[in-house]
């Protein structure tokens, strides 16, 4: 009976011992494995070895791409729109980084300014391409001295316009001396093909002469109107 009872004691204290010891290696493989990840925030996401002066940068946004030259020493010059300036002088929160809700505002607002950020805050969490622009533009880059004047001298408020003057057409004009936008040519594009196009000429011609026969009264006007317009779009098509 003796030996009964000293037995199940000992399993008692081996069973104890192992989850004892389960319990101590799941926590420092827990502690471990904070402190990695602690060290990997630390760690720069960017390498900035591989960066030079006179870069173009991009970048996804929400809606479209989002381009910045690289002045070195973790400097990335963009324009970019911004609503809060219109609110407040305050340096601190103007410095901070553009959500995508302050950049779609500035938009609608068509206020922006080329600033000077660090690269984590110009790539904001994003996969940073590297001069891909060579490869579609005609025009050769200049000399990375210049692209980065170029990009310093205009630093501060600027006007802005989705269409004639982005982030697009300021890189462009830093690094290659000509203010164009690929995005904008494509939009555009996509717009003549929408409106300016025969079927559109037709449905407004048709949409015209069925507003005509639903009012009482037509006038001079209403068939100018209805004439000229598809008119217009027919010789644009």
């Amino acid at each position: 009976m003796t030996l009964r009872v000293l037995h199940l004691l000992a399993l008692i204290f081996i069973s104890a011992n192992v989850e004892g010891n389960k319990s101590q290696k799941a926590q420092r493989q827990g502690t471990e494995k904070k402190k990695g990840e602690d060290e990997d925030s630390k760690r720069p996401k960017y390498d900035l070895s591989l960066y030079k002066p006179g870069d173009l940068f991009q970048v996804p946004r929400t809606l479209f791409i989002h381009f910045g030259i690289y002045l070195g020493n973790n400097r990335v010059a963009h324009l970019i729109p911004d609503i809060i300036p219109m609110f407040t002088s305050n340096q601190d929160r103007i410095r901070k980084c553009v959500t995508d809700l302050r950049l779609v505002t500035g938009v609608i607002a068509k206020n922006a300014s080329v600033r000077v950020d660090t690269v984590e805050n110009f790539a904001y969490g994003e996969t940073i391409e590297i001069n891909t622009m060579d490869l579609v533009c005609s025009q050769p880059p200049l000399d990375g001295e210049e692209i980065v004047r170029r990009a310093e001298k205009l630093v501060g408020p600027v006007a802005y316009s989705l269409l004639w003057f982005n982030c697009e057409h300021y890189v462009m004009y830093c690094r290659y001396g000509t203010a164009i936008s690929f995005q904008t040519s494509q939009f555009c594009l996509l717009v003549r093909k929408i409106f300016l196009s025969r079927r559109c000429c037709y449905l407004t011609a048709l949409v015209g002469m069925g507003l005509m026969c639903c009012v009482e009264t037509i006038t001079p006007l209403m068939i100018l109107c209805t004439i000229i317009i598809p008119f217009t779009i027919w010789m644009a098509s």
